[in-house]
């Protein structure tokens, strides 16, 4: 028996390859096959299942082209409903893989068709569960997602389903099972993961929140639904993706993995009103890019924010990419379902330098120089601090204005356009974003502190490093 973790750190997702005596099984894919195919292909095995935990919200399963390209049964728990080809398995049917099983348990909470499949060894022995966003190491999945989907399935609703499922079906397992689950800290199906991604499961009994023996459910739903915030916007549209379908990859490849010279990338932008997308180092495109272009570079949590700031899955994206990274940039794209990327520029902002477009650059200042402005006394520090509120909460500079990335579409309008801001995140990936999509709004009057918060920390202006004590400016 062979059980490989497949971890992708952009989306803190994790997907699993199964293997038993030439056959094997695939638990929550990405959108693109080959990480899976090759891996069945080199270890002489045939993917028999695709095993689905649920729809997915964070991300766009690749269960449909998997599919198609090996013949293998997709498969959901109960309760699942998709408009495409699949099995429903019922809650205890058990699956055979080889010479092991794959034991069904259906554990709503998170999602109503949430499953947990239980995976029995060769001797019979239950040997690990695969939770999904059932159960996270260290947390549980958030109950609030579905609601933004069917408004009728409150998150009280959904935590009281998730306290049983895991007091009736998981709970009650060996301690010494493995705990394999589909996310680590980063994502946002849940509160506050673990940076662990395996854990025994009598461990989590002993550490986890939420699996404490003598919590009630009242205690449980109220753990579990307070002080969530808002999920990303593009949540609701990728479980809709997930239950309906959606174009094949390969389509998707051939139409974003394109080079387009400068005549025609600056006609697709006029006709289309597409957003040109700078996936660069942010050094790189605080120092030169071009006017009207938005930064997420490929290099940090692409995906997640591609999905969080761009309001419309359908919208027209062209690319400017490092050389030979254009693929990666459409792929990722994908996974969280922008599949109308239209192309890339050829030759990248070197090539639209020759052919005399106009660049723009980001104004920038170190952590040691705004201190010493700050310190000089003569100049009004308007400072955007455009961390989560969570993050600021915990500490921020005193007088410095909360203005989270996540919520710059809905908060633009708290920003005087007549003012300086100087613009700070934790470590200065999410300050450029900021500021690129704001100057592409026509705010113009910011600057970037390079290093972010760490860096400010280090200066000093920074007179206590202790949680939840501030420096006042």
């Amino acid at each position: 028996m062979k059980i490989e973790q497949i971890y992708t750190g952009c989306l803190a997702e994790a997907a699993y390859y199964i293997e038993s005596k030439g056959e094997a099984a695939i638990i929550d894919p990405l959108r693109e096959t080959t990480p899976y195919i090759s891996r069945a292909e080199r270890n002489g095995a045939k993917i028999k299942y695709i095993l689905e935990t649920h729809f997915h919200a964070d991300f766009v399963s690749g269960h449909l082209d998997l599919a198609k390209k090996t013949g293998a049964k997709i498969v959901f728990g109960p309760t699942a409903a998709p408009a495409y080809d699949a099995y429903i398995a019922k809650d205890g049917e058990v699956l055979k893989l080889g010479d092991v099983y794959i034991k069904v348990l259906h554990t709503p909470g998170h999602t109503m068709e949430s499953t947990t499949y239980l995976l029995i060894d060769e001797d019979g022995k239950d040997h690990a569960i695969f939770t999904g966003d059932t159960l996270f190491i260290g947390d549980v999945g958030r109950p609030d997602l579905v609601q933004k989907v069917k408004a009728e399935i409150t998150p009280q609703i959904l935590a009281g389903y998730l306290y049983d499922s895991l007091r009736n079906k998981i709970m009650p397992l060996s301690d010494d099972v493995i705990v394999y689950p589909g996310h680590g800290a980063g994502s946002a199906c849940g509160k506050s993961l673990s940076k662990e991604t395996v854990d025994t499961l009598g461990h989590q009994k002993a550490v986890n929140y939420a699996l404490r023996a003598d919590m009630t459910k009242d205690e449980f739903i109220k753990a579990v639904t307070e002080g969530l915030v808002e999920p990303p916007q593009y949540f609701p549209q990728n479980v809709l993706m997930n239950i309906k379908g959606y174009e094949s990859i390969e389509n998707v490849i051939a139409r974003g993995n394109q080079p387009l010279g400068i005549n025609e990338f600056r006609a697709i932008w006029e006709a289309t009103e597409a957003l040109v997308l700078d996936t660069r180092s942010k050094e790189a495109f605080a120092a030169e890019h071009i006017p009207g272009s938005v930064f997420i570079g490929l290099d940090d949590a692409f995906a997640p924010w591609a999905g969080t700031l761009i309001v419309d899955l359908k919208q027209p994206i062209l690319l400017i990419t490092d050389e030979g990274r254009e693929e990666e940039a459409v792929i990722r794209l994908s996974r969280v379902g922008y599949d109308n990327t239209k192309g890339y520029l050829k030759g990248g902002l070197p090539a639209w330098k020759t052919a005399g477009g106009p660049t723009d650059k980001i104004e920038e200042i170190t952590a040691e120089g705004f201190a010493a402005k700050f310190n000089n006394g003569k100049e009004r520090m308007n400072l955007l601090d455009v961390r989560r509120k969570s993050e600021y909460d915990t500490e921020h500079l005193l007088g410095a204005e909360n203005f989270p990335l996540d919520f710059i579409n809905q908060n633009m309008s708290m920003i005087d356009r007549n003012k300086k801001y100087y613009v700070h995140c934790a470590g200065g990936y999410r300050s450029v974003i900021a500021i690129s999509i704001l100057k592409a709004r026509g705010y113009h009057n910011l600057v970037n502190i390079r290093g972010g918060y760490k860096a400010l920390s280090a200066t000093d202006l920074k007179r206590s490093a202790y949680k939840k004590q501030v420096t006042e400016l």
